[in-house]
Formats: C-alpha cells, structure tokens, sequence
C-alpha cells in the first residue's frame, strides 16, 4: 500500500490523538529503520525510547518467536513461569519486594497510586506530592499527578489528591506535606520535563522525609530504567532506594509491559481482588522482557552505556562551542537533552529531513536517546547531521 493511502485510512478511521510525521516505518534493525519506500533513518529516539535495545533485538525476536508457539496468554488466576522469572529478574537487579504487572507505564503508576492510597487508608492518609514538569501518563490518575497543565485541558474535574511542587525544592515539599500525605512521587530524571535530573542531596532529603513521616518514596523509572542511565536502575547513581519503582518503555525489549515493584514493607498491600490487569504479565512479553535483561547482562551493556554517554556528550558540547543556541547539555548515560535559548523545532525537523530521528521537548530541549547497544560511527553520523541541521538553522 503506498504513503499516501495508508495516511488517508488514518485519517479516517484511526483518533486523531497524536501529531503524525509524515512517514511510514515499515522495518527495523538495531540503531536503524525503514520507510515504506525503502529510505534509511538512524533512530536515536527509538520508539519513544521503548526499543532501548534497538530495533528487533535477536535474543528479544528469538525469545517471542519460541514462546509464541507454546502459548501466548495465561489468565492471572493462574500461575506463569515466565512472570515468575521475570519478577525475580526484577527484583533481583534492585531490592527486596514484589511486582504488579501491567501493559504500560501509565497503568505501572496507577498500581503505584492506587498502593499507597491502599496503604493510607487506615490513617485516612491519601494525598500524592509531585513535582512540576513531571510526567507519569495520561490515564486519570496519572495525568492529574502529571505536572503539566497542557495534558489536562479539557479532561477536568480532576482526581482529588495530588499536591504538585517545583522539582529539586526540598522546601516546597515540605510546605505541602500535611496529616494527610501518603507519598512522594518522582522521575529521577524527567524526560518529557526536559532531561531535568534530581539533585542527590535532594533525593536523600526525600528519604529521610519519607522515613520520618511513613510516607512512601515513589520513583517513576519508566523512562529511566532498564539500563537508560549507565546503571539497571536509576536510583543507584544516588544511593536512594525507593518504596515503590515502576517500569516499562525499554522493559520489553519492544513489546508492550509495564511493572511495578513495591519493597517488603508495602508488598502485601494490595490484596486479591483490590487491583489487576487482564494482559498484565503474559508469557510473550514476559519471554521478551527476560530476554531484554540478559541482553543487557550478557552483552555488557551497561558499560556501553556509560562509554557512548560520555562520547556523545563530548560530541554535543563540541557543537555548543559552535553554536550560541546552545546553552546545555544534561543528563546521564544515553539519556541525553541539548539545552537551546531558542525553539528546537525546527532543528528536529530538520533532522528529519536529513534521516535522524531525534524528539523535541518543552520547545528548547532536544531529547536525544539512542539505544544502548549505540556505536561511536552512530553517534558520529548523528553528530554530523545534527551540526548540518544547526547550520540550516543558523542561516534561518
């Protein structure tokens, strides 16, 4: 089917709830894919950052092709040997508890939200502190925790609950907590906020807050885990354990599953018929999600991470130097955002052009993410447009 009719079926049957590229992506392969014509993109934001391996990974294709002639879905009510390992995996890599699985990040987060309402139920304890810039989904609860005004409008009366506060302000957070807080939720490092990363001592504070008040410390690594940072988890380059962490994007390798893991204290919160998810955990994507961790294991790519993160931020601030738009470059691992004075649309776009998918975010923030198995010749190549695309702009 050629472009244009495949964008006129959208356009008829499918809700116009996204800003759609004009494109078809018709196949991938590691740090690349393909349109419908047969046209080469290097993707350094690879699936909203969920394909954090790459596109069709082979240990990830191998592991779904293999399960998906035994069985694809098992109800809940029964046991999974791939969710049991895949919970294991999980905890194994961070701290002592248990997981909720679901489909998505948004519906991780709304385990999270709806376990520490659970848990601060018998003190009459419900209300969420977020912070400003956050982003934790687009379900009710989770876009009414989400600090951001934008992805609101319109959707009002919003849950009652959720306090928000300026990010990285120990003070503000303080202020808002009442005889009614039950937690504290956080993105270790906003991504859609704009690569804005939590201070460490901040993130101390926090704990010791939550331990004084029996709060629980909430840490959205949906974006952040699975290796994002240069660490399995972000939590670890501050030290800080969390009450509860919730996963998805990269966690499969691909394919749709979000997790939620609450430590010893609160995993027994949610009992039998208090919380579920159909699909949650089904054996394809917990095959695949397994598959994702031992790639990361196996092909060391933790420390790869680390590596290309700093080879790419060299490579950034060696166009800061060339360009006075550029005012920053932060984040950790391949997790990356350039800082601009000016709207980075039109540099985004330009990449396009030039065959590099990159994101935009908050205007001045471009998001550049590229998977972890990323080579120095990649980042070479995106460099190269990058710089041609910042020239295009200059020029205006």
């Amino acid at each position: 089917m050629k472009k244009d009719a495949i964008i006129g079926k959208y356009k008829k049957y499918v809700m116009p709830t996204y800003m759609h590229t004009k494109v078809v992506f018709a196949k991938g392969k590691g740090v690349k894919v393909w349109d419908i014509d047969g046209e080469e993109y290097l993707d350094f934001f690879p699936g909203w950052a969920v394909s954090g391996l790459g596109h069709c990974h082979n240990r990830v294709v191998s592991a779904i092709k293999r399960q998906a002639g035994k069985i694809i879905h098992v109800s809940n009510n029964y046991y999974n040997e791939l969710q049991a390992g895949l919970a294991e995996k999980i905890v194994r890599h961070s701290f002592e508890g248990k997981v909720f699985f679901a489909n998505s990040g948004a519906e991780a987060n709304e385990c999270a939200i709806k376990l520490a309402r659970r848990y601060g139920s018998p003190t009459k304890r419900y209300e969420i502190i977020t912070m400003e810039k956050s982003f934790h989904g687009r379900t009710m609860a989770t876009l009414t925790a989400t600090g951001q005004d934008k992805i609101k409008d319109g959707f009002e009366p919003l849950l009652e609950g959720f306090k928000i506060v300026p990010f990285n302000d120990i003070a503000a957070v303080k202020a808002a907590t009442t005889d009614k807080t039950i937690a504290v939720m956080i993105e270790p490092i906003q991504g859609e906020g704009g690569i804005n990363a939590a201070d460490r001592s901040y993130m101390e504070q926090l704990r010791r807050l939550c331990d004084e008040k029996d709060m629980l410390l909430i840490f959205d690594e949906i974006q952040t885990g699975m290796g994002r940072t240069g660490e399995m988890f972000c939590y670890k380059h501050y030290d800080v354990t969390p009450d509860v962490m919730t996963l998805a994007k990269s966690l499969g390798g691909g394919v749709p599953i979000g997790a939620a893991l609450a430590a010893k204290k609160v995993a027994n919160t949610l009992s039998p018929g208090s919380h579920a998810s159909t699909f949650g955990g089904s054996p394809i994507v917990c095959a695949a999600a397994i598959a994702t961790f031992e790639a990361i294991e196996k092909e060391k790519l933790l420390d790869n991470t680390r590596k290309m993160g700093k080879y790419l931020k060299s490579g950034l601030e060696g166009l800061k130097k060339d360009f006075s738009f550029i005012t920053g470059v932060k984040g950790m691992g391949l997790m990356i955002g350039l800082e601009l004075s000016i709207d980075g649309t039109g540099i985004s776009e330009e990449c396009f052009k030039r065959k590099l998918l990159i994101n935009c975010t908050q205007k001045k923030i471009l998001r550049i993410m590229p998977p972890l198995i990323v080579k120095r010749h990649d980042i070479d190549e995106a460099i190269g447009i990058l710089r041609q695309a910042m020239e295009t702009e200059k020029r205006g």
